[in-house]
């Protein structure tokens, strides 16, 4: 073998190894932010349609980070009425980072996220059901992982740490729940854009 064509044949593993470090490095990315890594794909017990990763961010209060946010859907969507109009299976991801954030927190917020993407009317209807969702949650640790499940014709299925909460009935409600995060008043405008992967972090 010609020392020559022994160049070319390093020239070329070299720029394939190049290529399957970039391609691996994007896969990776795609899922992962810092220490949270998540599927691209996810299938949701009870349906049979597989759910892309939509996208992924941190919800932060003044300086620090919370929690991963994370939406899954039937396809990729970029803007709120675009994962509106879906009407199969969704899934959101809440995977605490922060130390603790206490059941009144969680509570407070999911309340002011209800009241400033609501009318009074859709609020007055939704009350009794989010009453009952924000009763679910506990203290938070981090790494507890929060999985909000839409499963149609049933309804919002929480799931906390691999164990079922319960169920909330009502297309509605999870409609309302959505908008926490990507209505006109979501609680993070940054996680918004992360979710509707119009920006990657």
């Amino acid at each position: 073998m010609s020392l020559k064509k022994t160049k070319a044949q390093i020239r070329y593993l070299a720029s394939l190894m190049m290529l399957l470090a970039v391609v691996f490095t994007t896969s990776v990315n795609a899922r992962q932010l810092d220490n949270v890594t998540l599927p691209d794909s996810v299938t949701l017990k009870g349906t049979d349609v597989a759910l892309q990763l939509n996208g992924m961010g941190y919800r932060t209060k003044f300086i620090f980070d919370i929690y991963v946010g994370a939406l899954y859907t039937e396809s990729k969507v970029n803007s709120r009425d675009a994962v509106q109009a879906l009407t199969g299976p969704k899934r959101i991801v809440m995977h605490m980072v922060y130390d603790e954030v206490s059941h009144k927190k969680m509570a407070d917020a999911w309340n002011e996220g209800f009241e400033e993407n609501n009318s009074a009317e859709q609020l007055g209807k939704l009350q009794s059901r989010l009453k009952t969702f924000i009763s679910y949650f506990p203290d938070l640790k981090e790494g507890d992982v929060v999985l909000l499940d839409y499963i149609p014709a049933t309804g919002t299925q929480m799931i906390i740490n691999g164990e079922a909460k319960g169920i909330i009935e009502g297309a509605d409600f999870y409609v309302a729940l959505l908008d926490v995060w990507l209505g006109e008043e979501p609680a993070d405008e940054g996680l918004k854009d992360a979710m509707l992967g119009v920006i990657e972090e």
